[in-house]
């Protein structure tokens, strides 16, 4: 099965990925009074092609992680959830601004959480920082990700709405990070197109594009084969890594129609495969596999080598991913991988 298959997650945000038990039991006033009838409420959101009703669901989540106590509580869930499904090393990105609390204080208490969770399975998890681009902390929480670096933060993420908040309107912010090397990770070409890349690389110094789909605006099959435009190539021949989500990019209508993470694998792009939000989505990172596997014709063999694109692309020090792609080409050399066969 996919969830015996050792894994990496790049894209998951903590507020869409809580279980929906615990979001049941501490919510104030849930829209549901049982797990099932959540769940519905939460799809039906989910598959109504818009982001704006899309993003309802994350006011209920955000809404219980509004203590230490409960922050504690939900980052040790994501671990045992991420282990339950295979993944052995994973990047949460959540903003700290949200909860309410200190921010300092917050993060002490995802981090407190997440340890519980790693001392009990076995994993790695870090933290990833976001900033909110419609919000005014961008700056003090760039801060606190160089602050906290020596723990276990490893990145700082821009995210919030696209349009109308380029990566620009943040330069010195996103410079500083550059001139004191923390790694950006920057969501991109999700709900906005070219442009917003662009100024994720060039004004943002991204070294991943969160999702980054919409790259394939700039790809034209002439013939069946993708021919790229010139943003295309710099993305692929620098070998920036996409984030790509392919359920979650479907419910946002960051891309309408078939998912372009084929193509954008067949024209040589780093491409990698998240599930962004799990709980709004239905989905875990294995079910992601499987999917892209019966719609696409992947095999192990592919998905090994998307494993390790994503173990070569997670920020940490070189020595620790090469044993992480130690792991994963063991875990799939185990399963099978001279067969070519995706296991079901």
């Amino acid at each position: 099965m996919y969830e015996n298959l050792a894994k990496v997650s790049l894209h998951d945000h903590l507020d869409g990925s809580l279980r929906l038990e615990t979001v049941l039991e501490l919510a104030e006033n849930p829209p549901a009074d049982t797990v099932d009838g959540l769940r519905r409420w939460i799809n039906a959101r989910s598959h109504s092609g818009n982001l704006v009703e899309y993003l309802r669901s994350f006011s209920l989540t955000g809404g219980v992680m509004h203590s230490a106590e409960n922050l504690q509580r939900v980052a040790r869930e994501y671990v045992l959830d991420l282990a339950a499904d295979g993944i052995v090393y994973a990047e949460v990105r959540w903003a700290p601004e949200l909860s309410g609390l200190p921010l300092e204080a917050a993060v002490e208490a995802i981090s407190d959480g997440l340890k519980a969770g790693e001392r009990e399975t076995g994993i790695t998890v870090r933290q990833i920082l976001i900033g909110m681009r419609h919000l005014q902390r961008v700056p003090e929480i760039a801060q606190l990700a160089l602050d906290l670096r020596e723990t276990d933060v490893v990145a700082f993420d821009l995210a919030g709405p696209e349009d109308g908040y380029p990566p620009s309107l943040f330069a010195p912010t996103l410079d500083r990070l550059r001139n004191e090397w923390m790694p950006v990770t920057i969501h991109a070409g999700e709900a906005d197109g070219l442009a917003s890349i662009a100024s994720a690389l060039a004004d943002g110094h991204a070294l991943r594009l969160g999702h980054g789909v919409r790259i394939a605006d700039d790809v034209q099959l002439v013939d069946g084969e993708p021919v790229l435009g010139r943003l295309a190539q710099w993305v692929r021949d620098r070998g920036i890594v996409l984030e790509t989500s392919p359920t979650s990019n479907m419910h946002t209508a960051a891309f309408t129609g078939v998912h372009p993470f084929a193509m954008l694998d067949r024209a040589g792009f780093a491409v990698t495969i998240n599930t962004d939000n799990r709980l709004m989505s239905d989905t875990t990172l294995s079910a992601e596999l499987e999917k892209l596997s019966d719609d696409f014709g992947f095999t192990l063999a592919d998905h090994e080598r998307f494993q390790l694109t994503a173990a070569s692309a997670a920020f940490l020090p070189q020595p620790e991913r090469a044993i992480l792609q130690q792991r994963i080409s063991a875990s799939f050399a185990a399963a099978g991988l001279a067969s070519g066969h995706v296991p079901h």
